[in-house]
């Protein structure tokens, strides 16, 4: 939200807005914008008749004052989706869609398209090399937008993707998540045939064949007005660590590895097509293209140790980063660090999913803190119960950050590639420094 303001600020337009918290890095960001409110909290009598409309975020609930106030003067009200729609009507839309790897799909055709020195604005859920903001709007004639399935606000429940009506759609797989608010598999799996629906007619899907779930959704009831154009891993070699990828009789090397990325990478070379840019034009940008943050980031390496950071927290992600990692360094061994912090990962009822997710792992540790459970309203997790369900008697347990810290400097770092993931913090851990540390020995 706070980037969307300051992206609305700078095309030109008077923003004001509220909160009933305001941390960093956005407090930092607003307030060098010029756009940190001046008390902390809702008030109504900030909302008056002379606004254009109203933009909600996810802590705005039936009950706030503000909105109150702003129906009862009927101002026009948007959730995030809604707006960024509304900013881009005029565009030709872009929208990745998946349960794994949008982010850096995205992040990959706003690198490509940078490169290709074309206009374009962006909406993306990390930050990406090259870019200061995570929300751009301008004149642009293209948008490229990360598209979420999470609901689009505390009062509209429906995903974030089926507000954005994409000319060109990518769905990169599909793997339930979000149990609190999809509840049952079947659920989730319909979000994503409403997304196709809502490809504008003469679109095209752009969508991943490997993925048995999906191949089954698009070919289920297939628009007649739209394009498919289904996509595989391209032939690809590892050697001395190094990807190379062949495509269309071309070559190029990449910084990024492991096939969920290559699938990745394949989406992103269809969508440029789509736009125009030719295949060694794409190859030639991705060379350079190093990944979105926490998206199997290097943390730091030295002496035949590397330390990665992933934001991997679902099962299926889980299982493919460390597929990812076995193969690209398949002589090393793999210390597997998962800190469980999603609503999903920490339900009892969902918890079965990982079973197996973390076997590839010479070593594996699984984290998760007390605060965590109590802050999304959940009971006490049993260590045993959590190793029972990801089905490995050799896992570790640990809910205790100090714990877990010590756990890992008394491991031996001989040739060995770490990779922690996480959508969290683990709990605060200094996890650079640990990084830094054990690869300088």
């Amino acid at each position: 939200m706070h980037q969307l303001a300051i992206a609305l600020h700078q095309k030109g337009y008077k923003i004001t807005g509220s909160d009933d918290e305001i941390v960093d890095p956005a407090r930092s960001n607003l307030a060098r914008a010029g756009l940190l409110p001046d008390a902390i909290g809702w008030n109504s009598d900030l909302i008056t008749s002379d606004l254009d409309g109203i933009i909600l975020g996810m802590h705005a609930r039936e009950d706030n004052p503000e909105l109150m106030r702003a129906r009862s003067l009927g101002l026009p009200v948007y959730s995030f989706p809604e707006y960024i729609y509304k900013e881009s009507l005029n565009k030709k839309r872009i929208v990745i869609g998946g349960s794994h790897g949008k982010t850096t799909t995205t992040a990959m055709i706003m690198h490509l398209l940078q490169h290709q020195h074309l206009a374009f604005d962006y909406l993306v859920g990390a930050a990406v090399k090259g870019f200061n903001a995570s929300v751009q709007l301008t004149d642009a004639p293209v948008i490229v937008c990360e598209g979420d399935e999470y609901p689009a606000s505390a009062l509209i429940k429906k995903p974030k993707f089926h507000f954005l009506f994409p000319h060109i759609a990518v769905i990169t797989g599909i793997a339930w998540d979000h149990i609190n608010v999809f509840p049952t598999f079947e659920i989730y799996l319909e979000q994503f045939t409403l997304f196709i629906d809502k490809i504008e007619a003469g679109g095209v899907l752009i969508y991943n064949q490997t993925d048995a779930t999906l191949d089954a959704l698009v070919h289920q009831s297939p628009r007649s007005d739209i394009r498919y154009l289904p996509y595989h891993i391209p032939t690809y070699q590892v050697k001395e660590g190094i990807t190379t990828i062949e495509v269309n009789e071309q070559s190029g090397q990449l910084s990024v590895f492991g096939e969920h990325n290559l699938l990745n990478l394949e989406a992103a070379r269809l969508v440029g097509e789509e736009l125009g840019i030719h295949t060694n034009d794409f190859l030639q940008a991705m060379e350079s293209f190093s990944g979105a943050a926490k998206r199997l980031e290097l943390l730091a390496a030295g002496k035949g140790t590397r330390i990665f950071r992933d934001f991997a927290h679902a099962p299926s992600k889980v299982a493919a980063t460390i597929a990812a990692v076995r193969k690209q360094f398949p002589d090393h061994h793999l210390l597997a660090v998962l800190e469980l912090h999603t609503f999903s990962s920490l339900n009892e009822k969902f918890l079965h999913e990982y079973k197996g997710s973390l076997d590839a792992a010479d070593r594996a540790v699984v984290f998760y803190t007390h605060h965590a459970l109590q802050h999304k309203k959940l009971p006490p997790l049993d260590p045993t119960r959590v190793a029972a369900d990801f089905g490995n008697d050799q896992l570790a347990v640990i809910n205790d950050k100090d714990a877990l810290i010590q756990w890992l400097y008394q491991q031996d770092y001989q040739r060995t590639i770490v990779l922690l993931m996480s959508s969290g913090t683990f709990d605060g851990a200094d996890m650079l420094t640990f990084a830094k540390t054990i690869t300088a020995q």
